[in-house]
């Protein structure tokens, strides 16, 4: 990745924020799984007006650059800023980066992800069918172990480091938001998800070294998902979920650009 030259903006809370041209709005780059992107009924656009993403770039008046798939952990968002030109090239008119991923690393997969990852690959068509029916079947039941996890805390750690200090070298003064990871009563997971207080313990020590600001997606959602509002996988959410985390990740970037809006300023 490389930083451009263009000129700078100040947004509603006084802070700078590069761009290639004066008019051009901030941009807001968010790297995430699904839950970012699907709704009540399943997966959607990513300019769709209602999932979280949209809603704080509205309310930022910036507009939204969501590099998101299903099923992604930390390690495919190090992948991201490392391999998608669509990152690089939203980098210098970033106004905040939100690492929405991790729930799914804290998530029971007792089998290896590799193998439930190659699973599209197997050929014949009839037999990649019968495997993945027998993967289908074995997940649940062995998911009740809890262990092991998509990936455990300490690599999840270490991959979400790498992104926010590649990101970091190239835009220092760019604010970075992490996040906690969400609940489920997802059937497919056997409704177990031990492996989340771990994950926390981890990005907390992580928030703390690296003074990274983190949203709770648990205590955004909870409500939501153990209702009849949520999608039915028991995973995704429904629109009150969505817009709590909205909420929370506003007031998250406000703060943390406020609060560097002062240093700038000196600089200046």
């Amino acid at each position: 990745m490389t930083s451009s030259d263009g000129g700078a903006v100040n947004d509603a809370d006084g802070a700078a924020v590069r761009t290639s041209s004066d008019t051009e709005q901030p941009v807001l780059l968010v790297i995430a799984d699904s839950l970012a992107y699907y709704g009540p009924k399943g997966g959607l656009p990513a300019d769709h007006p209602r999932i979280w993403p949209s809603l704080v770039a509205k309310e930022l008046g910036w507009r939204v650059e969501l590099v998101a798939r299903i099923g992604w952990t930390s390690r495919d968002a190090w992948w991201a800023i490392t391999q998608d030109p669509r990152v690089w090239a939203a980098v210098p008119q970033a106004g905040a980066v939100v690492f929405a991923v991790g729930g799914m690393d804290s998530l029971p997969s007792p089998l290896p992800t590799a193998l439930r990852e190659q699973l599209r690959y197997i050929r014949p068509p009839a037999l990649r069918r019968v495997v993945r029916s027998g993967y289908q079947w074995l997940q649940p039941r062995l998911s009740k172990l809890g262990r092991p996890v998509a990936l455990p805390p300490k690599l999840s750690v270490e991959y979400l480091e790498s992104c926010r200090d590649a990101l970091a070298a190239i835009r220092p003064d760019l604010p970075v938001i992490g996040t906690y990871p969400s609940v489920h009563r997802c059937d497919a997971y056997a409704r177990v998800h031990t492996g989340r207080a771990p994950a926390v313990r981890a990005l907390e020590a992580w928030s703390t070294e690296k003074a990274v600001p983190m949203v709770d997606l648990a205590a955004a959602v909870r409500e939501n998902v153990f209702s009849d509002r949520a999608n039915p996988d028991g995973i995704h959410w429904g629109w009150d979920a969505h817009e709590e985390v909205a909420a929370a990740m506003i007031d998250a970037i406000k703060n943390v650009r406020r609060a560097a809006a002062p240093a700038e300023s000196e600089i200046g």
